[in-house]
Formats: structure tokens, sequence, C-alpha cells
């Protein structure tokens, strides 16, 4: 019987091969995230990739490294075509080139953490299970901000239904990627060790499920005062009509109609830019509102667009009415090449002549005062992807009682993405230990309670107004005392510790 080939004589003889195995593999890792939720491949599917790196070359690792990524992020963020070419109009080949450009950026960054493990391993086991999750989080945390960044796919997220939660309030979504990969690498270490030295590797492998699920019960913050009866609206209309003039009048009547039937709660939120106008268009429709929400003493939130003519601004922003008159939240983190163009003024200018989206939203102050509700409790509003910027949302704690995300899913269509996006909301909240009020246009709108839980779920692609009493919540998780900066702060530590053992070995 033939010799079974081993991984060196297959990554020489059938280097193509080898990369189309390990593409396949990171896209199979996109199985662990929502909606699929198969949380336990993900520490599994990079077992075949850390094995790689230990056996490789830089050079190789690098290959194998970007390989794997490019296969992650082609399966995992393939809607950005359907945003793109389906409802952004924009041509097949600029959509297809914009998609696959992102995902060579972001494969990079896996060649990258393959090229320097296998530059500073040293055969050391336990060298290796400190060296490759260091690697792999500090990367995926670069990823997360260089450039305005880009965090989608953090394994961490991958997490949210795992024994591994747990560790959320304490470490956040990055310290959920360094566990992930903590594990995957004492299994790794304890597969290439023999007999009772592998005993220690199972440890460490197996201990922080267990502590996940001891600690998963605890209480970071408490609750403050009566619980708030919240109604969130999901408008249902499809982005392909959401901005045609036919459609603009049945739009405001059904969003009025919810008003006006909801008489009974405190809070109503309605989704980003749920009026598809600007503020001083609709005037009259806006303190029309004014006056149905104050008979009621009722909050409304709701989206629209703001334009400053003297400036030559527009603002993408949520107007609270109701309490204290208008307060006006202002989206800060913007989507690059969908709310700004980060190109050259000659490549705007091809832009519009070939028809293209290519003015810029201007993005609101890095610090905000919150919004607030007549009772007193104060709200933190993300727009849209502003929420997959964890570090970013935490100026508004321990003040913010309740959070609220307002979105647009509707770009991605009938895709993995609103379920991606709904998979990062609730990570926001279990992060925080606070209820997340979540309001799209067209998918996915739910109420998440403080432990990442969905308390209830409205379908896609109809409208819907549910309403559920909130919970107002005070004090602070560790996490959200001290953000990202303890695990980023460690993991570069461990990185620049064992260059400098490179070095002088």
């Amino acid at each position: 019987m033939p010799a079974t080939p081993s991984f060196d004589t297959l990554s020489t003889t059938q280097p193509w091969l080898t990369r189309l195995a390990f593409f396949l593999l990171g896209a199979l890792v996109m199985l662990s995230f929502a909606p699929f939720g198969l949380y336990p491949l993900a520490p599994v599917l990079v077992l075949p990739l850390l094995f790689a790196f230990v056996r490789s070359e830089p050079r190789q690792a690098s290959q194998l490294g970007f390989s794997f990524g490019a296969g992650l992020f082609l399966a995992g963020t393939y809607w950005i075509y359907v945003s793109v070419h389906v409802y952004g109009q924009a041509p097949l080949l600029l959509a297809i080139l914009l998609m696959l450009g992102l995902v060579v950026i972001m494969a990079l960054y896996y060649g990258a953490t393959g090229w320097v493990i296998s530059r500073l391993g040293n055969g050391n086991m336990w060298q290796f299970i400190l060296l490759a999750p260091a690697v792999w989080v500090f990367l995926e945390w670069v990823r997360g901000w260089f450039l305005t960044g880009f965090p989608w796919m953090t394994l961490g997220y991958s997490q949210i239904d795992s024994p591994l939660a747990g560790f959320a309030p304490l470490l956040g979504v990055y310290g959920l990627s360094l566990i992930v990969m903590i594990s995957a690498s004492a299994l790794l270490a304890a597969f290439l060790t023999g007999g009772n030295k592998r005993v220690p590797f199972l440890t460490v492998a197996l201990l922080p499920w267990i502590a996940g699920l001891a600690i998963g019960g605890l209480n970071w913050t408490e609750d403050s005062g009566p619980t708030v009866r919240t109604t969130i609206v999901q408008g249902g209309v499809s982005q392909d009509r959401k901005w045609l003039p036919e459609q603009f009048t049945s739009t405001l009547d059904l969003y009025r109609g919810s008003i006006l039937e909801n008489g009974e709660s405190d809070l109503v939120v309605w989704p980003e830019v749920a009026i598809p106008s600007y503020i001083d268009v609709v005037e009259r429709y806006i303190s029309q509102l004014e006056l149905d929400i104050a008979v009621r003493e009722q909050t409304l939130l709701f989206g629209i667009l703001e334009r400053d003519f003297a400036a030559k601004q527009v603002f993408n922003s949520v107007v609270a009415i109701g309490g204290e008159g208008r307060q006006i939240y202002r989206k800060r983190h913007l989507v690059p090449f969908g709310e700004h163009f980060p190109v050259p003024d000659f490549v705007r200018e091809l832009m519009r002549l070939m028809s293209l989206p290519s003015s810029d939203i201007t993005s609101g102050a890095d610090v905000q005062p919150l919004l607030k509700m007549p009772d007193g409790n104060l709200l933190s509003v993300a727009i849209c992807y502003e929420d997959a910027y964890a570090n970013e949302q935490l100026y508004a704690l321990p003040d913010a009682s309740i959070l609220v995300n307002v979105s647009n899913d509707a770009w991605f269509g009938d895709s993995i993405a609103p379920h991606q996006h709904l998979q990062i909301a609730r990570m926001r909240a279990l992060e925080a230990g606070r209820h997340v009020v979540r309001a799209t246009n067209n998918g996915v709108s739910a109420f998440i309670g403080p432990d990442g839980t969905l308390l209830a779920q409205g379908p896609q692609f109809e409208f819907v107004s549910m309403t559920h009493d909130v919970q107002p919540r005070t004090g602070l998780t560790p996490f959200a005392r001290l953000g990202n900066w303890p695990v980023i702060l460690l993991t570069l530590l461990i990185i620049l510790w064992l260059g400098w053992r490179s070095r002088t070995t």
C-alpha cells in the first residue's frame, strides 16, 4: 500500500493544490459565524493552518495564510457585490473588482500572520501557544482600524453562543479571538507531542471552555429604574423602492401610523434614514410628529439626513424628539466607498462621469452628547456598522443605560450580511452589559439582552412593529472600563519579547 503523502511533500510538489486546500479551509470557517453558528468549527478549522505555519518557511507560510484569508473573506463578505452592484447599480466589473480588492487586502493580514509566526517560531510548543494567538489577534486588531478599518469576520464573533462568550464582558471580542487561538494552538501542541507530555497542552486547550461556562452567569451590571416600554418599527421598504418619489408619501404615512398605534410605548425607534429625505424638506412632517409625541409623552428616534448649505455638508443622523426638544446624533464612522470616497479628485470625476455616487457624507464629532429621555434615561446610538467598533462606543458608558443601533441592511438583500451584523450587535450588548434596541429598514431588527441573547427578533423583508419592556442598566463591565487595551498590549508584548528572543538565540 503506498504511503500517504506528507504535508511537506504536498506543499513542495503540489503548491497550488495546497493553496487551494487552505483557501477552501478558510471558506469553511465562515460556517462558524452567523447565520450558521457552528462555533466549534472555528478552533478546529484553524488547526491545519497553524500546523502549516509550524512546518513551513516564512514565505510559504505567508502564501498559505493569504490563501486561507482569501477563502474566509470571499465566502464571508461576498455580499459586498450585492450592495455595490445589485442595489448600488455600479457596473458589474467595478463591483467585482471592489469585492476582490477588499478580499485581497484582508487576505494580506493573514499572509502577514503566517510569515511572523513562521519567522519567530523556534519549535518550542509553549512559546508557540503564546506566539500564534498573539500575532493572530494583534493583526485582527490592526485591520479593525487601519485605513478606517474593517473588523468584519473577527474570530471572536463566532463564539457569541459558545461557552467562551462568558469572557466577552471581561476581554471583549478580541479577547475571545485570543482564547480561541490559545485553545487551538494548545490542541496542535498536544497533537504534535507524544505520551504524557500532551496532558498539560490538553489542559490549556480545554480549561478556557470550562472557565467560560463558570463565569457566563455573572452579572457585571445591574438594573436601574423601571423598564422602558419600547417599540421597534421596521418599515420593510425594499432598497430599490425606498427613494422612489411615488413611495415617499406611503413611507411617511407608514411610519407615522406606527406612532399612533403604539401610544403606550415610552420609546419608539425607527431605522437608519427611515425618512428618505433631508430634515429641511420634511419640517412640517416632523412638527406633526412632535405634536403626536407630546400628547403621549413619548420619545421617538428616527434616522434622516441633515444638510448644511453654507458648509456644503451632509450628515447621516438620528434625531430624538420628545421631552427636551430635538436632539441629534451624527454618524461618526463612515462606510468607505459607501458614505465617503477616499480617492483622488480625478477618480472622483471619473465616478461622476459614470453616474456613480461620488459625494461624501460628513462625519460627526467623535464624542457627542447622549440622547436623553424624559424619564432621565440616556441612550447611546450607533448608526449602521458603527457598532462593529467596540472601543468607539465606550465613551457613552457608564452614563448610557440603553444602547440603540439603527441600520439599513437592506443594501445586502437576502445574504448572510444582516445576520452577521446582528451577531456583532449581540456582542456589543454582552461586552457592555446593556440591552440593545436594534431597528433596521428591512431586517434583522431585534431586542437584545445584556447577556447577548435575542429577546425578540422580527422577520426580514416585512413591515414589523414589535414592543418589548427594556430594562435600563447601570455599572461597568471590566471590558467597558478598559476596552481592548489589555488584550492588545499583552499580544504586542508577547510578539516583541519573542522577537527579541529570536534575535538573541
